[in-house]
């Protein structure tokens, strides 16, 4: 090519070689954003198993108010708060309540004819829970959702990369584009087994990826700032951006344990403005909120959260991964209903990102929506296996493989573009591209002719 000829994309080499830079740094966390997915991908299921072990322990007996059973809690755990109650299902044998200490949010179940206490568990402990802190966040907060989002920024890269490797290039037949030629031996099979499954599953993972954003730390944050400075498209989220405590999440605002109030804040029912309480004596509401609360018939799970003060409703809302389904109902204590919110009333952005955690978490419409996950997972097991193959195959013995770089450096207008689009919707992934940029800049071309060396 000759110097200084307009160029609109770059040369196949070109794009290979950052095809295979951004998979170097993706792969090992696709691989482990597949697994933990899947795991998560049955809570429903999975959370009813575990917690088996206390709902079958339930003795046959009339069942005590909901008040008695929070009560029996509270008395389990001392120095604790009432934080949740959560409305009974048919396969539930134990009353879950859920209380307060210190800054810890602990479920309780309860036996709800004996009141008997059939088990502890820390919110923030329970599997699922730590499931999802691994998937998103990979057990470091917001640092890890950082990293993940990172992650998630580069991949809609390898897609973009990939799709431009696909392309047939005049060749014909659907063999090797469409399906792939598993009767081939060697590199070209898995070559195939690699582009074919990246096909068919690059419209689903990018969208997988999108929908996974708005809970992301950099980019969660940066819708909530633009929809406030545009005009507040939505109410305030319902999906956790970053690292956000369970208790929070719980409550549906922020709760913080008080310090320097001493044995006050440790004793069952005082408030002292941290979080949801209520003095034992007002646990009395309980009971005539809880019958209404059946009675609406939200769907599960449907928590019931005390007045967060004097004189504020009693809120029975619906945590149904299944989020425009989900609902919120102010009941007074006298079990009178004095409002509700739905998903339709929702802003257009809730709404947006709504449907697309929910598809995201595989409960959007049941069982199919959990078998297309389960198959997108699956596929991208096959994905990265196959590109790790092919890797190995050609990487060299002390070098990574990669294709050297091009003595013509030209980018192209139209990758420019598109790296231009992508930096901006992606601001981490902008902030990288700068940064390599930068680095090529001052350390021009690192891996020599036969790309053998360092990167």
């Amino acid at each position: 090519m000759r110097e200084g000829r307009f160029v609109f994309w770059p040369q196949y080499r070109t794009v290979w070689r950052w095809h295979m830079l951004a998979g170097l740094f993706c792969l090992p966390f696709v691989a482990f954003l597949a697994l933990t997915g899947t795991i998560y991908l049955f809570k429903p299921q999975i959370d009813d198993l575990i917690d088996w072990r206390y709902d079958h322990r339930v003795a046959p007996g009339m069942v005590a108010p909901a008040s008695s059973e929070v009560r029996a809690a509270l008395g389990a755990v001392p120095g604790s708060r009432f934080m949740a109650y959560e409305l009974p299902r048919p396969a539930h044998g134990a009353a879950r309540v859920i209380v307060l200490r210190g800054d810890e949010a602990i479920r309780v179940y309860v036996d709800p004819s004996s009141l008997a206490i059939l088990g502890q568990v820390p919110e923030e402990a329970r599997f699922e829970r730590v499931v999802l802190k691994l998937h998103g966040q990979l057990l470091l907060g917001n640092v890890g959702s950082v990293i993940m989002e990172m992650v998630a920024s580069w991949t809609i890269v390898l897609i973009v990369t990939g799709l431009y490797l696909w392309w047939p290039r005049g060749r014909r037949g659907l063999a090797g584009i469409v399906y792939p030629r598993l009767g081939l031996a060697g590199r070209a099979r898995w070559r195939d087994l690699h582009a074919v499954t990246g096909l068919w599953l690059s419209l689903v993972l990018a969208l997988f990826l999108v929908s996974g954003l708005p809970w992301s730390f950099v980019w969660g944050q940066a819708l909530q700032s633009v929809e406030q400075r545009v005009g507040r498209l939505m109410t305030v989220p319902d999906w956790e951006i970053g690292a956000v405590p369970v208790r929070d999440t719980i409550a549906g605002h922020p709760v913080a344990a008080p310090a320097g109030m001493g044995s006050m804040a440790d004793m069952p029912g005082m408030d002292m403005g941290g979080g949801q309480a209520v003095e034992p004596d007002g646990l009395a509401g309980l009971d005539a909120v809880v019958g209404t609360g059946v009675r609406l018939g939200l769907p599960a799970p449907v928590l019931v959260t005390p007045p967060a003060s004097a004189g504020a409703p009693w809120e029975v809302r619906s945590d149904t991964q299944d989020r425009p389904l989900r609902a919120s109902v102010q009941i007074g204590a006298d079990g009178s209903v004095l409002a509700r919110q739905d998903f339709a009333g929702k802003g257009l952005v809730d709404r947006a990102v709504g449907y697309g955690v929910a598809a995201h978490e595989g409960q959007l419409f049941g069982w199919p929506n959990q078998l297309l996950n389960l198959l997108v997972a699956s596929g991208l097991a096959t994905m990265s296996i196959a590109a790790t193959i092919l890797w190995l195959r050609r990487r060299p013995p002390g070098g990574w493989g990669v294709p050297a770089a091009l003595p013509d450096r030209q980018v192209g207008a139209g990758a420019g573009l598109v790296m231009l689009l992508l930096g901006v919707l992606l601001p981490e992934l902008g902030v990288s591209l700068l940064l390599l940029a930068i680095a090529a800049w001052v350390a021009g071309r690192r891996v020599p002719p036969d790309g053998s060396g360092r990167i």
